[in-house]
């Protein structure tokens, strides 16, 4: 029998949006994160779903919100959202690229029951986060930020996010870019290598095959080719767990090729964009690598470029340590939208 005097009761979220707590999610290939904003910057119930539990993303939704922790919030029904998802968002129908979710935007709206549904690149989201970060950045190596110059991010993670952020007046522009699909380019004897192995695969690759989580087991395996070893069966988060241990010569070399790489993509962005705001490296691949991402060829690389040296000496590379960035960057597109 229940205690009527000592059942707990559910505990409503102060929220000074008139209408009610906002929904924010993140979308990615491998996790669904989701989140309450109960005011401006006031982001909670944060939770985190493998997508792969789910047959589809409303199912992963409605898994959030009923959750334990929501419904002893007493979050009624919500009117507004907003979705950062990793895929390209080019109309009504959205299809994972890097899982096998696909959905239309306005069918998730009604279904839901929500008034507003924002949805939009997770890397365009990202890239709105970027002026909200404070202190949650670690910069590797040298320059200095130049006020009112454009910003680019890149990130690796299941896949490889590009965007970019253009001062427009008072306010930012995101770049809606799919960056990460263009064509690798080696730079060194050892890239070529990698290159020459990777084809055997795949006709074009992209700097995605490389630069991802899949892309550091498929340079393991190259690096194994190229030496004469014998590759292990192992996945991207024991490569880099062996390297960061000390406890494998080849996954360490894997790992240093891997941040060579993302250098010269980096690099790139930044003398495609302007991008003397700095470089931003995002996803999940490059915090977890620490204090070794500091000590690897990455800022040599990112600088390696002929006649622009100096150009590239003074932009900075900042690292994003935020947990969840892209809640910032999709409660910002949300609030313009709602005008508030």
């Amino acid at each position: 029998m229940t205690d009527h005097a000592t059942a707990p009761h559910p505990v409503a979220l102060p929220s000074p949006y008139v209408d009610g707590p906002r929904l924010l999610a993140d979308i990615g290939g491998t996790n669904a994160r989701f989140a309450l904003e109960t005011a401006p910057g006031q982001v909670g119930l944060i939770d985190v779903l493998p997508c792969a539990n789910y047959p589809a993303l409303a199912d992963a939704l409605r898994a959030y919100l009923g959750s334990p922790k929501v419904a002893a919030a007493g979050v009624g029904g919500l009117r507004h959202a907003a979705l950062a998802i990793a895929n390209p968002i080019t109309g009504d129908m959205v299809r994972m690229t890097n899982h096998h979710w696909e959905f239309s935007i306005a069918a998730l709206r009604v279904e839901c029951g929500f008034e507003t549904l924002e949805v939009v690149n997770d890397f365009t989201a990202l890239a709105r986060a970027l002026p909200h970060l404070a202190d949650k950045k670690q910069q590797v190596g040298g320059g200095v930020a130049r006020a009112g110059t454009p910003l680019g991010l890149v990130g690796a993670g299941t896949g490889l996010g590009v965007s970019g952020l253009i001062p427009a007046g008072d306010s930012w522009t995101a770049l809606l870019s799919e960056g990460g699909h263009v064509t690798f380019s080696p730079a060194s004897e050892t890239e070529v290598a990698i290159l020459q192995f990777a084809w055997r695969q795949y006709e074009h690759v992209s700097a995605e095959r490389l630069l991802s989580g899949d892309g550091i087991e498929l340079i393991y395996r190259a690096l194994a080719h190229h030496t004469g070893q014998e590759a292990q069966e192992l996945d991207a988060p024991e490569i880099s767990r062996r390297a960061l241990a000390g406890e494998c010569a080849l996954c360490d070399q894997a790992i240093e090729a891997f941040c060579g790489m993302l250098g010269t993509v980096a690099g790139n962005l930044a003398v495609t964009l302007g991008a003397q705001g700095g470089i931003y490296i995002g996803g999940g691949i490059v915090p977890r690598l620490g204090e070794r991402f500091g000590r690897s060829c990455f800022r040599r690389r990112f600088e390696q470029k002929g006649r622009f040296v100096n150009y590239l000496a003074q932009v900075p590379t900042f690292v994003i340590t935020a947990e969840y960035p892209a809640f910032l960057g999709v409660s910002a597109i949300l609030a313009e939208k709602l005008g508030s």
